[in-house]
């Protein structure tokens, strides 16, 4: 089971609205709801406040989320976007009727919660300003204190704010982005490190800087996306290219159009030419470059070769290693 909380607050009765956190709610919600191919992914709460008619008060905000971390699940992800403020004491997400920065929920205790979860793994992401303090001792704010499983993102480092940007957190854009298949790998697979990675290549370093913590063995995936390339065809990587450092040799055989040929060249092969729109998928991919030709047309006419690059060499191991 997988469950997620996600809240998104623009209306405070005591400070200044936001007004993109609940459509930045909404379209996480959107994307964790199922993978791509339709198979459900996520079961989501989802809590907004837009008017004063439609509030998440702090009990509410507490309540949901100590709901969310005692319960038993494969992933249990907590999303905010809305207001943070950071004092002497530690950092809190505010509800829409917190009055003064420390009325919202403590990060320290929401840390605590997920620490103590019974969730295999548990994701924290928060789109609010200072949230880069979560997961660190006041006292010292170099010692984090995540327990086995738990990741933490934020937008911002604990002494920035968190940018809105045409009405949406451009965080959360990136987040959003990243769900939706620019973090994924070669399997389809999206990780919250992928998702991070994603995040912190798009931001400048003059721009908000998004936190990293987490404490985990392996990476679980979020969410998954159709792959760039089928399995099987992954997995002849390592029939291709049996060895490190290893040189495919092609020849005309392996071009499958006509056109291009001098007189008394081979005619093309079809078992060749399978094999070769692989290869050209693997380029595409960026897993092989051709070796002493511009493209990987000359290097089959010019009857040349190709090899893998450092990228395709990694996952010429997973294969060997039957990780794929």
């Amino acid at each position: 089971m997988r469950i997620a909380l996600i809240v998104g607050i623009n209306y405070y009765k005591h400070g200044n609205p936001l007004f993109g956190c609940v459509d930045d709610a909404l379209a996480v919600k959107a994307v964790l709801e199922r993978h791509e191919g339709g198979s459900v992914n996520f079961d989501c709460m989802l809590h907004t406040a837009t008017d004063p008619g439609n509030c998440v008060n702090r009990g509410t905000l507490k309540d949901s989320i100590e709901k969310l971390f005692t319960t038993k699940a494969e992933i249990a992800l907590f999303y905010f976007a809305g207001h943070g403020h950071i004092e002497a004491t530690g950092g809190y997400l505010l509800a829409t009727d917190s009055r003064r920065g420390d009325e919202g929920v403590s990060l320290s205790e929401i840390v605590n919660l997920a620490n103590a979860s019974p969730a295999t793994n548990k994701v924290i992401v928060l789109d609010s300003c200072h949230s880069g303090i979560a997961g660190t001792i006041p006292a010292n704010a170099q010692m984090a204190t995540l327990s086995e499983g738990l990741t933490i993102l934020t937008a911002s480092t604990k002494e920035q704010y968190a940018t809105e940007e045409n009405n949406r957190g451009v965080f959360t854009t990136l987040f959003v982005d990243a769900l939706n298949g620019s973090a994924a790998n070669l399997k389809g697979d999206i990780s919250p490190g992928s998702v991070y990675a994603h995040i912190d290549q798009s931001l400048g370093g003059w721009e908000q800087r998004p936190v990293f913590k987490t404490n985990v063995k392996e990476f679980v995936a979020l969410r998954e996306v159709l792959p760039p390339i089928t399995v099987s065809d992954l997995q002849q990587i390592s029939k291709f290219f049996p060895v490190p450092g290893f040189e495919y040799s092609l020849d005309p055989t392996y071009e499958p159009e006509m056109k291009g040929r001098d007189l008394g060249m081979p005619p093309p092969d079809s078992e060749n030419t399978r094999i070769f729109a692989i290869l050209q998928r693997y380029n595409r991919l960026n897993l092989l470059v051709p070796v002493g030709a511009s493209h990987m047309w000359n290097a089959a006419m010019e009857s040349k070769a190709c090899r893998l690059t450092a990228l395709g060499e990694h996952y010429r191991r997973l294969v060997v290693k039957n990780r794929i």
